[in-house]
């Protein structure tokens, strides 16, 4: 038998999660929130303004992008976990940053932990909102992003 990517915790197959097949995942790609900021209805966010506020929201920008690994090419509406709650990425995600509405997140504030994928956010959700799969999102975290090893 080879395990491969299951020794991560990372389903092999597009058909099932990890949590179906028994497994945990051994990594978290966690950020923070380094801006909440509120958004009139109608305003744009993102390159393009490809995002536009249907109601009055609250915006937060996650100090993660496509250099540290995210793809930049995801699906609309892609959810990453603020204070244990869903939320969509809205807009472009950018080098850098990317940006989430935080509308329905309460009390959300700058310093909140953002989990991009790991524990409660399976990366196989987010794989196939990138159209790949979990195993590329693992690979293509880049060495800027800072690695704590809790073992």
């Amino acid at each position: 038998a080879r395990p491969g990517i299951m020794l991560y915790g990372i389903s092999p197959h597009r058909a099932c999660t990890a949590a179906s097949l028994g497994l945990r995942p051994v990594a978290t790609f966690r950020s923070s929130l380094i801006s909440v900021k509120p958004l009139p209805a109608g305003a744009g966010v993102g390159y393009g303004s490809k995002w536009i506020a249907k109601r009055d929201s609250n915006v937060g920008i996650v100090a993660a992008g496509y250099a540290d690994g995210f793809p930049r090419h995801i699906a609309p509406g892609t959810q990453v976990l603020v204070r244990d709650t869903h939320v969509p990425i809205i807009g472009t995600v950018s080098m850098d940053m990317l940006a989430v509405d935080l509308t329905d997140v309460n009390s959300p504030a700058r310093g909140d932990e953002v989990v991009l994928w790991g524990e409660r956010n399976p990366i196989e959700h987010v794989a196939e909102r990138a159209g790949t799969i979990g195993y590329e999102l693992a690979c293509r975290v880049s060495k800027r992003v800072y690695r704590v090893d809790v073992a």
